[in-house]
């Protein structure tokens, strides 16, 4: 039997689409409820919502979290890589399906992500208060940075080009900055924006990005998760609202949006990062002068 292919019958499909992803989204609103965790789900389907779409999920939800204190500093990193770890996998089967790349470039530059971030968690891991403070506020300018240079009116992104696969001394360069995006992710930087670029930088087709970048975090997470679980370090109240709130946002940017102008949505995400890295390096100066305030309080009692 052949579905029907009228435009009235494919917007009453479209418009069931929508019912289902609100009905969806409603269900696990209330199972997130459940879990006392409602505040984490809305930012986390927030967060997912933009990520489908490329602007990435990470410095939004560190501005988000922090702005209403829901889950410590230290705790941001791996919470971030436990807790994104299902949305990102749905996405990867989404656009690995959807977007051609060649096979041999999507795999190599993967395991360079994974072999990255499975190295740096395990340094992130053990990080105290102050040095993750410290990391994300660095990790979240140069995030700005990078989505401004993105935006259109400012003509400091790369086109792109035309290829699908890279060979030879580009893809050495492809492996070796997947590499090092990996290891950033763990800190809470995100690799889809910068990824993004390092793919135009190469001359592949920006829609390759893609799978490239989903592929890379679906795989990385996973692995570097287990060495946050392994260290305690993560916000495990935060984990289910997170994981339960992002799927039917991936599905919905997915499935609803095809194409739209992102530039308004991406220049508020720099003012709210850039002001959320100005925090956390706040923040870190006060962890600062209170450890010099402790140290002097103790050391006073033996000079007297």
């Amino acid at each position: 039997m052949q579905l029907p292919t009228d435009p009235g019958s494919l917007t009453a499909r479209n418009v069931l689409f929508v019912a289902l992803g609100v009905v969806t989204a409603g269900y696990f609103v209330v199972l997130a409820h459940s879990f006392k965790a409602l505040g984490i789900s809305i930012i986390s389907f927030v967060a997912n919502f933009f990520d489908t779409l490329g602007i990435g999920s990470f410095a939004t939800t560190t501005a988000m979290v922090r702005q209403f204190k829901l889950v410590p500093d230290e705790y941001l990193p791996g919470s971030l890589n436990v807790g994104y770890v299902i949305p990102t996998v749905v996405q990867a089967y989404i656009y690995t399906q959807l977007v051609p790349v060649d096979i041999t470039t999507l795999i190599a530059l993967i395991a360079a992500a994974v072999l990255g971030a499975w190295l740096g968690a395990g340094v992130v891991a053990s990080w105290p208060r102050r040095k993750v403070q410290l990391g994300m506020g660095a990790a979240l300018f140069i995030f700005a940075f990078i989505l401004v240079a993105k935006q259109p009116q400012i003509g400091l992104m790369p086109a792109g080009g035309d290829a699908l696969a890279l060979t030879g001394t580009k893809l050495a360069i492809g492996v070796v900055g997947n590499f090092i995006l990996g290891a950033l992710m763990t800190v809470g930087i995100g690799l889809y924006a910068p990824c993004m670029i390092l793919i135009y930088l190469l001359g592949m087709r920006p829609t390759a990005a893609f799978p490239i970048m989903m592929g890379s975090c679906a795989f990385l997470m996973p692995l570097a998760s287990v060495r946050f679980i392994r260290a305690g370090s993560y916000a495990r109240n935060a984990i289910i609202g997170m994981l339960i709130a992002g799927i039917p946002a991936v599905f919905i940017a997915a499935l609803l949006v095809k194409s739209m102008s992102l530039s308004m949505v991406s220049w508020l995400v720099v003012v709210v990062v850039t002001y959320t890295g100005v925090s956390l390096l706040r923040a870190a100066r006060r962890e600062r002068d209170l450890a010099i305030t402790a140290t002097a309080a103790e050391a006073q009692p033996a000079a007297s």
